[in-house]
């Protein structure tokens, strides 16, 4: 029998099953126990990088067979750099604060009841992403740093790869005595399966937390049965003030755009105050021309820039995620606010300017999980916030926004401690 051929209903239940048990062990563990499972695991990584190689040889030249883009060919991607950095990223999440037990408020009442609010876990989270591999070592990790049982659905296109590193987890979960199912993998590219994960599955998963493209995420906000973490699309942008640097609005503009292009915290529209276009502009997008990047603008930027063709209306609410980037002159830090709101997805927008005040304002007004001040919209990361890693970037309002690291798994109960008190 191959993957695709078990009974969905069965494996899933069975799996469900199987993490809400781990979910109570593992909440009951300790912080060193769950961070000698993450040193196990990364060191698994580095012993079996061979072997996650070739699991990936075989994911890309599939994906290769079935015509996919050179920019999710280079998310699906794992090198021996890309491999040491998940290991890496395994021991950075394991050098974090232990995120369960935190004392986050505490008070005394009147009637001598004391009552601290703590951090606990969340309880059973379920992951569903495409692509990229890596995903599978962070998640796990974050997960397992906050005392988390997992469920993890990685994207057909990444099942050999995500099923070697689910190994190494195990490994590590083995080697520090924890519950082997406290990190499991759906067995099977079926999506029959996310489906129901998303709807039939409530009962023991607490959170779904999808990570991948639009059509993804719309599918689990529109299918789930239980809270869900996550974000639409990453629509990015970056706004040059009439007091921005040339020189840092050519380099951060570069950055933002062609780092990896198809990352959410990729730069999509780039805003051009008017009374700086023509000094910006030219420089600006000939840099980014040079790099392959093709530009798309309104008609000022289709004058000043040669090799820029007309945008249309769609281009302010693409995500590209590839070397394209649309590019739109504005009247002030007004309209460059306003054209955010509109058609923002509330992900991360980054303003390049010296004068502080604009800046201070920019950051003030604009709505978004994350707003930057002379830095790449790609800084848009948990591992570069600190977090050691993150399991996606929350554009909503409730319970996480921005990165979402192992502080943000956690939820949180009340502890009262009284000497007899009753209520009058």
């Amino acid at each position: 029998m191959s993957d695709d051929d078990i009974d969905i209903v069965a494996a899933m239940t069975a799996i469900g099953q199987a993490a809400r048990s781990a979910a109570t062990e593992l909440a009951m563990s300790g912080a060193q126990q769950r961070n000698t499972a993450l040193s196990a695991a990364a060191a698994t990584v580095r012993e079996r990088a061979a072997a996650i190689r070739s699991a990936n040889e075989i994911d890309l030249a599939d994906a290769r067979r079935r015509g996919m883009s050179a920019a999710m060919l280079d998310r699906l991607r794992l090198d021996d750099e890309r491999i040491e950095s998940m290991a890496a990223g395994l021991e950075a999440i394991r050098e974090l604060a232990d995120p369960v037990g935190r004392v986050l408020a505490e008070w005394e009442r009147p009637n001598g009841l004391a009552i601290q609010r703590i951090a606990v876990p969340l309880g059973v989270i379920g992951i569903v992403y495409e692509s990229r591999p890596n995903v599978t070592a962070d998640a796990a990790g974050l997960c397992l740093k906050s005392g988390n049982a997992v469920i993890l659905r990685g994207g057909s296109e990444s099942f050999n790869s995500s099923r070697e590193i689910h190994a190494c987890i195990s490994a590590g979960l083995e080697v520090a005595e924890l519950p082997v199912d406290s990190v499991q993998m759906v067995p099977t590219r079926d999506r029959a399966a996310v489906g129901f994960l998303l709807s039939s599955m409530a009962a023991w998963v607490d959170v779904v937390v999808p990570r991948g493209g639009k059509n993804l995420i719309r599918r689990v906000q529109d299918e789930a049965r239980v809270p869900v973490i996550g974000h639409l699309e990453g629509i990015c942008h970056i706004y040059l003030h009439a007091s921005a640097d040339a020189k840092t609005a050519r380099e951060v503009t570069l950055n933002a755009k062609m780092r990896r292009t198809g990352i959410c915290g990729a730069v999509e529209t780039i805003l051009v105050d008017r009374c700086v276009a023509a000094e910006l502009l030219p420089e600006v997008c000939r840099t980014l021309t040079e790099a392959g990047c093709e530009i798309r603008g309104d008609e000022t930027v289709t004058d000043l820039v040669a090799a820029a063709v007309p945008a249309s209306v769609e281009d302010w609410t693409s995500e590209y995620l590839d070397a394209i980037v649309s590019v739109r002159v504005v009247a002030g830090i007004n309209e460059a606010v306003e054209h955010i709101r509109h058609y923002g997805s509330g992900h991360t927008e980054s303003i390049i300017a010296d004068d502080s005040a604009a800046a201070e304002q920019f950051l003030r007004e604009v709505d978004s999980a994350i707003v930057l001040h002379n830095a790449s919209t790609q800084f848009a990361d948990g591992g570069e916030f600190g977090m050691g890693a993150e399991i996606g970037i929350a554009t909503g309002r409730i319970h996480a926004r921005g990165p979402v690291g192992a502080e943000q798994l956690t939820s949180y109960k009340y502890l009262v401690r009284g000497d007899g008190q009753v209520r009058p």
